[in-house]
């Protein structure tokens, strides 16, 4: 399975972007869509126009070095967007569903291709006492103190913000991936309207 053909004038040699960082950001991009099993180190250097001498010389460790760097990536990537979604309002209810329909926008842009950016490679190394085990394991980590950072800077307790946070990131990360399914935004725009409604369930329970 390959990707859409890139215009000459936005290819990732063009984009002013470094040989490594252009390896990465293919590799991640790749692992996301066909997993790391189904990803060969060629089709990523193809992808990023480099060399495989340029990829080997970044990653001497080969693909499973390159995955760590490319799921730590996807790791930062997506952590900016669930903050730019949570960031819309003070209210974590509110920023929730804001960050689930941003999530969806995405998504659809993407043509339902691009989800959660370490489901795919986290899966086929379940069980592996890997570095890449645990770079995806730091991502989900991650992600999921950004969600309590904003439920504790919204007024709840530690227990309750790391809990909600639990919740709601499984919550989205499903809803995405039935959104892909279905090619329909409607999952995530759900999961975001009724974890909404939990939020200030819990909120008023706390009060």
């Amino acid at each position: 399975m390959g990707t859409k053909p890139q215009d000459a004038s936005t290819s990732p040699a063009r984009t002013g972007v470094g040989t490594r960082e252009r390896v990465v950001r293919a590799a991640s991009r790749l692992f996301q869509r066909q997993g790391y099993e189904g990803t060969g180190i060629k089709f990523i250097a193809k992808e990023a126009e480099a060399t495989l001498g340029s990829v080997y010389h970044f990653f001497p460790g080969g693909k499973e070095e390159l995955a760590v760097a490319a799921i730590q990536h996807g790791d930062r990537e997506f952590a900016d967007m669930l903050g730019t979604g949570l960031a819309g309002s003070d209210d974590p209810a509110v920023a929730v569903e804001n960050c689930a329909r941003l999530l969806a926008t995405a998504l659809r842009a993407s043509d339902w291709a691009d989800g959660c950016p370490v489901t795919a490679t986290a899966l086929e190394t379940i069980g592996r006492t890997s570095p890449i085990q645990e770079a995806c394991l730091a991502a989900l980590r991650n992600w999921q103190e950004v969600l309590a950072a904003k439920f504790r800077d919204g007024g709840f307790g530690d227990e309750d913000a790391e809990e909600l946070a639990s919740t709601v990131l499984s919550a989205l990360e499903g809803a995405e991936v039935t959104s892909q399914v279905y090619r329909s935004e409607q999952p995530l725009l759900t999961a975001g309207r009724h974890m909404a409604q939990l939020i200030r369930s819990r909120g008023a329970v706390a009060r």
